[in-house]
Formats: C-alpha cells, sequence, structure tokens
C-alpha cells in the first residue's frame, strides 16, 4: 500500500457524489418497506428458512444444501420474494434458466447501475467492509469511490467502456496468446512434478489467471503477488478467514488504488500493448477516461481475472476427482475437451449470481415486480434447470445441451470469457498429460460467500513424475 507516489492533480471527489451508496444514501423505497414481506409475493413454500439462508454466506459452503433450496424454489417459486435477515430491503430470486435470460438481456427493464444498488446483495460484513472503505479520508480513496465500472453500468454507457478493454482479448490476440499460457502452465507444473501432493489452489488454480492478468496488464510478475492478496480480501469480505477487519480491507483497497494510480502515470509516458494503456489512452466522448473510472476499471479487471477462472479450474479438478469416470472419458478422447469444459463451468457455476434493479413495474413467472424491487439472478440455479438439462446433476463431460449461464448473458456477458475457457482448457490438457491420476485428497475448505464459488484451499496427490518414469 506503501511506497507509491499520488500525482498531484488528483482531486477529491465530494462524498455526496460517490457511486458507492451508503447506507444513508439507499432509495427510500429500501427503508420504507425493510422486514416486511412483498405484498404481491406469496410463495407457496415457507421462506423463512430457506429463503432467509440464501442471503448467508456461510450457506454456500453447504453446497448439498444450497442446491436443495434452489431445487425446491425451480419447482415450486421458481420468482420469490426472498426477505434479508439483516434488515435490507429484500429481493426476488429468480431460478430457473429462462427467467434469468429475460432479465439479463433486457437492461431497459432490469438495471445493473451503482447508483441503484449495483449487482452484489447486502451482508453485514460486506456492508461494514464498505464503510470502513469510506473511513479512509484520503483523496484517492474519494476518487475510487466516485468511480463508475463497467459491470454495473447500464447501455449506453456500459457499451462505450467495453469497447475500451475489448480490442485486447479479440479471437486473435487469445490465439497468439496460448502458447504463452501453455508455456506459463508448464512451468508451473514443474514446480510440483517432483512431489506426490500439493495444495492445488495456490500451487496451480490460482497461479496461471494472476501470471496472466499481470501480462495482459504489463504488470511486472514480481507484483503479481499483491494483485492476487488485494483481489482476494476485496472480494472475500464475507470470509473473516480472508478479510480479518475493516481495516484489512481499507488496506487492500488503498494498496490497489496506489497501484493503479501508478501505473496509469507510467503509461501516461510510456504507453505499450497492454490492457492498462487501452485504458489511458483511449477517448470516451473524445476524452480520456477520468482517473475515477479507471481505477474502477482497474479493480474489476484484477478481480475478474484473478477470482473466477481460478473457480473454474479449481472446480473442475474437484468435479474430475468426484467422478474418476468422467475422467477416463476424457482422457480415452481429447476430443471431448470442450465439452468437458463447458459442463465444468456449468457444474462449478464460479460467480453464483448477479443482481438487478427493476425500472419499472413488469411480470416475472407470473408474479408483480415492482419498480425499484431487487432481483438475484441465481446462475448457480440456472445452471441445474430440469427444464435445459436432462439428469441435470449428473456430471457429464459429453453432454449436450444449452450454454451455462457462468458468464452471464446479453450486455453484461463477461469480457473475458475465451480467456477463462483456453485458459481452463490448457490447464486440464497439461494436467491429465502429466498426472492423470491427480485426485483430490481430503476435505475442501471453501470461501464463506454467497457471491462466489470459490475454494480456498484444496489438497491432491497424484504420482510424482519421478516416479512415473
Amino acid at each position: 500500500m506503501t511506497g507509491f507516489t499520488r500525482p498531484s492533480s488528483i482531486s477529491a471527489v465530494p462524498r455526496r457524489q460517490t457511486g458507492i451508496l451508503t447506507r444513508e444514501s439507499l432509495p427510500l423505497l429500501t427503508s420504507t418497506r425493510r422486514n416486511r414481506r412483498h405484498p404481491m409475493a406469496e410463495p407457496s413454500i415457507d421462506p423463512n428458512a430457506e429463503l432467509l439462508a440464501l442471503s448467508e454466506s456461510e450457506t454456500f459452503q453447504d453446497q448439498q444444501r444450497v442446491h436443495d433450496i434452489f431445487s425446491r424454489l425451480r419447482r415450486e417459486d421458481p420468482v420469490a420474494w426472498t426477505p434479508e435477515p439483516f434488515g435490507g430491503p429484500g429481493f426476488w430470486s429468480i431460478t430457473k434458466y429462462d427467467d434469468i435470460q429475460f432479465v439479463s438481456k433486457n437492461p431497459k427493464l432490469f438495471s445493473s447501475d451503482q447508483q441503484l444498488g449495483g449487482i452484489t446483495l447486502e451482508s453485514p460484513q460486506m456492508r461494514a467492509n464498505r464503510e470502513g472503505r469510506e473511513l479512509a479520508d484520503d483523496e484517492i480513496a474519494s476518487v475510487f469511490q466516485a468511480g463508475r465500472s463497467m459491470i454495473a453500468m447500464d447501455p449506453p454507457d456500459h457499451n462505450v467502456h467495453r469497447r475500451m478493454v475489448a480490442p485486447g482479448l479479440t479471437p486473435q490476440k487469445l490465439d497468439d496468446l496460448t502458447p504463452r499460457i501453455r508455456g506459463r502452465c508448464s512451468e508451473i507444473l514443474d514446480r510440483i512434478a517432483a512431489q506426490d501432493q500439493c495444495e492445488f489452489v495456490a500451487s496451480v488454480a490460482a497461479e496461471l489467471p494472476i501470471q496472466m492478468l499481470a501480462e495482459l496488464l504489463g504488470v511486472d510478475q514480481a507484483r503479481r503477488h499483491d494483485l492476487f492478496e488485494w483481489s482476494n480480501i476485496i472480494i472475500g469480505g464475507d470470509d473473516p478467514d480472508v478479510a480479518t477487519s475493516r481495516e484489512h480491507v481499507v488496506s487492500a483497497f488503498m494498496g490497489m488504488v496506489d497501484f493503479a494510480v501508478e501505473l496509469h502515470a507510467e503509461r501516461l509516458k510510456s504507453p505499450g500493448p497492454d490492457l492498462i494503456s487501452m485504458l489511458v489512452h483511449t477517448k470516451v466522448d473524445g476524452k480520456p477516461m477520468d482517473m475515477a473510472d479507471y481505477i474502477s476499471a482497474f479493480v474489476l479487471l484484477v478481480v475478474a481475472g484473478n477470482e473466477t477462472t481460478r473457480n473454474s479450474i479449481s472446480g473442475g479438478m474437484l468435479a474430475l476427482s468426484q467422478h474418476p469416470e468422467e475422467r477416463r472419458k476424457l482422457l480415452d478422447d481429447p476430443a471431448l475437451m470442450p465439452s468437458a469444459v463447458n459442463e465444468i463451468i456449468r457444474w462449478v457455476a464460479p460467480v453464483v449470481y448477479m443482481r438487478r434493479t427493476a425500472l419499472d413495474d413488469v411480470e416475472l413467472g407470473g408474479k408483480q415486480v415492482r419498480k425499484g424491487d431487487k432481483l438475484a439472478l441465481w446462475y448457480m440455479s440456472g445452471n441445474r434447470d430440469e427444464d435445459k438439462w436432462d439428469d441435470p446433476f449428473r456430471f457429464d463431460i459429453s453432454r449436450d445441451g444449452p450454454r451455462h449461464l457462468s458468464f452471464g448473458y446479453g450486455q453484461h456477458l463477461c469480457i473475458g470469457w475465451r480467456l477463462a475457457e483456453i485458459q481452463l482448457t490448457v490447464v486440464l490438457e497439461e494436467l491429465l498429460r502429466r498426472f492423470p491420476d491427480m485426485t483430490v485428497d481430503g476435505e475442501v475448505d471453501r470461501l464463506r460467500s454467497n457471491f462466489l464459488n470459490s475454494i480456498k484451499r484444496m489438497n491432491v496427490r497424484y504420482t510424482a513424475e519421478r516416479d512415473a518414469a
């Protein structure tokens, strides 16, 4: 966090102009309906235990329980009014594939705008962490809080900001990048080759995405560990094992912000073929992206580039370990790799949900959604929709069917989805080639989060290459 020079030209932004909502600035509609069941919603199942549990991050550490809740909702109440246990306004739980797609492809009806509440649900810890960020009385903190990230924008602003990054992630550029991805993956596996066990998340699943992220950003590989730690703390705020205090979160945010500002100054003087240079030098309405939006874009790139691919890789290894017959199919027929990658991402659902805000009254799934209502699009549930897949709780790498929802849909389809699939493909190919018997050993330690389906620690065992020889 320390050691970076802050450009003197950056000016503080008044708190009332910040893009991050405080408790006091939540829309009036949320405060007037707190702790009341939505008057238009009378679900046919008892919400008191199951629906309340969806707001609790620890619920998602028990995958079986979560899927049981979602299965019942899809069957009995697919658009369910969901109260929040800690004073939040409540939200609609959208659990069916088609309904999630409908909301996702209609941004004129359902907004991602941060000023309306953004894309994530409230939780006591995340609220405390956000308030903790606002305790950092610093001009850089003020600039960051004023920024808007494209993930929390609606068209046309979203389209403009998305186009700023898209040239760095074209199919041709990713094809050119694939040999370097494979080279880095081989080096990573070289480090564990002489052993017969390792902690998979830190050694493999996290290492490749963060190395590739550093390369795409034009950041020295020695700094990738900082990016990794900051991202984990920022996104893992509900887990006390990851974010130990408000001050811990403040430190991570300010470390990332300071680093973003340092990179901005460097790229102004010496641009390169990297994503940071694109952000710094691409014009928005004839003007450079302002510092606040640049910092928000930087944070999004780091968090998204680090977290979701790592979750897919670690979740994929777990799925193949739990279903050895599917691993054998893949070993026997490598041509199944594309469908295996699609099935792993469907199965894992690395991002559990996204939230939207209704911009008008609309009927959805037979329920009257009112203007201002919040909706949670449960990708994890949509990926197990019985109307879309035969036996959706069977892990089947040769499965046909629709594309998963894990990368979102419509305007907010993950801009880096191709890169994520390439990295997952390369890791699986190299692991199966070098360590075909690698399997999970012992219990899996999951992140306490209802936003990310993430594994913190997972031990694996395998035949060391010296022994195999």
